[in-house]
Parts: structure tokens; C-alpha cells; sequence
């Protein structure tokens, strides 16, 4: 059960629309970076995995095999540094992520703006950016002067609030990503508590067959 709610929540994050908007879109032959993808493809694998290994255990618990049920230890003991080692990449490479983004839609808006902007599809990716996170220029002062200059660029609901210093497109995409992976972040820890207790129950279990006058 544990590993099937953490597929769903890889899954509902892999396929979350403002996230996909963003991180497929390409800006001539640049691809947006698409980093905070590994995070939830670990996440899928780990509930993937998880669903099965679970499966393996309860197995062989019915069936009391000691065989099975160290099987089921070593796969969790595999899982959990795995886990660990994911959320230690994580860590390190939070800022990165958001940076990343934000670097990339500085381009497509530079290319926006410049004279010969039909030339590439920069505008299209800026109000890709810009419908998708309702937000307009990459601070409150640039979003002003855009308006003003290239009002093409945001929707009106956004040019409207650009002109009363809403919140800037960088500001936005660092929320955005900040929350996913604070998302991340919880499911990989309870994931964590979890797989500990069925290391600990799982050898219990190991020790009272070998330990039982039974057998």
C-alpha cells in the first residue's frame, strides 16, 4: 500500500500540468532543463519496486520462509540507501533546479525582445511561461517596461497585475519548484519510516520462525 500511494504521488507529479508545460518546452534546439525529473523517476522506481518487494514479504510471512523474508531485509536495506543517496542529491541540488529554470526563461525573454524576435520561438516559450505561472517579465520593474513594450507577451490578467508588482516569473517558478519538492521531500521521508519498521518487524519475524519449537 505504502509504495503504491508513493507511485501515485510520482505519477501525479511526473504529470502535473504546470511542470510539464514548462519542462518541455524547447527554445530552438535548447531543451528546458528537465533535472527535477530524476528526483521523481527515483520516486516511481522506489514505489514500483516497493509494491513489489511488499509482495515478497507478505509471501513470506504466509508462508514463513526465512529464505523470503531475508530476501525481502536485503531489498529493503538496497532500497533505503538508495533513497538516502537520492535524497542527498536532492539536497545539494535544490537551488539548482529552480536556477536552472530560471536561466532558461532569461534567454527565451532575451530573445523575446530583441528586433529579429520572429526569427525564433522565444516568444512562444515566455508566454508558455507566463500563462502558466500567471506572471509577466522575470522581476515587478522588467514586468512594467514589458508590458509596456511587448503587451503581446502576457495575458491581461497578468499585464494587469504586472503593472501593480505581482510577483515575478522568478519568483513564481522558485515557488513553484520549492513546492514540489517539498512534496518529494515528505513522501521520500515517510517512505524512510516505513521501510525501517519493515526491516526491524521483518527480522523480528525471521528470528521468532527460527527461534519456534514448531520447526
Amino acid at each position: 500500500l505504502a509504495g503504491g500511494i508513493i507511485l501515485g504521488v510520482a505519477l501525479w507529479l511526473r504529470h502535473d500540468s504546470q511542470t510539464t508545460n514548462i519542462l518541455y518546452l524547447q527554445l530552438g534546439e535548447k531543451q528546458a532543463p528537465n533535472t527535477f525529473y530524476v528526483g521523481i523517476y527515483i520516486l516511481i522506481a522506489v514505489g514500483a519496486v516497493m509494491m513489489f518487494v511488499g509482495f515478497l514479504g507478505c509471501y513470506g510471512a504466509i508462508q514463513e520462509s526465512q529464505c523470503l523474508l531475508g530476501t525481502f531485509f536485503t531489498c529493503l536495506v538496497i532500497l533505503f540507501a538508495c533513497e538516502v543517496a537520492a535524497g542527498i542529491w536532492g539536497f545539494v541540488n535544490k537551488d539548482q533546479i529552480a536556477k536552472d529554470v530560471k536561466q532558461f526563461y532569461d534567454q527565451a525573454f532575451q530573445q523575446a525582445l530583441m528586433a529579429d524576435s520572429e526569427s525564433n520561438n522565444g516568444k512562444a516559450v515566455v508566454k508558455t511561461f507566463h500563462e502558466t505561472l500567471d506572471c509577466c517579465g522575470p522581476d515587478a520593474i522588467m514586468g512594467v517596461t514589458t508590458a509596456l513594450w511587448k503587451d503581446e507577451l502576457c495575458p491581461k490578467d497578468s499585464l494587469m497585475k504586472s503593472l501593480q508588482f505581482s510577483p515575478s516569473c522568478h519568483q513564481k517558478i522558485d515557488e513553484l519548484f520549492s513546492g514540489k519538492l517539498y512534496l518529494i521531500g515528505i513522501a521520500a521521508i515517510v517512505v524512510a519510516v516505513i521501510m525501517i519498521f519493515e526491516m526491524i518487524l521483518s527480522m523480528v519475524l525471521c528470528c521468532g520462525i527460527r527461534n519456534s519449537s514448531v520447526y
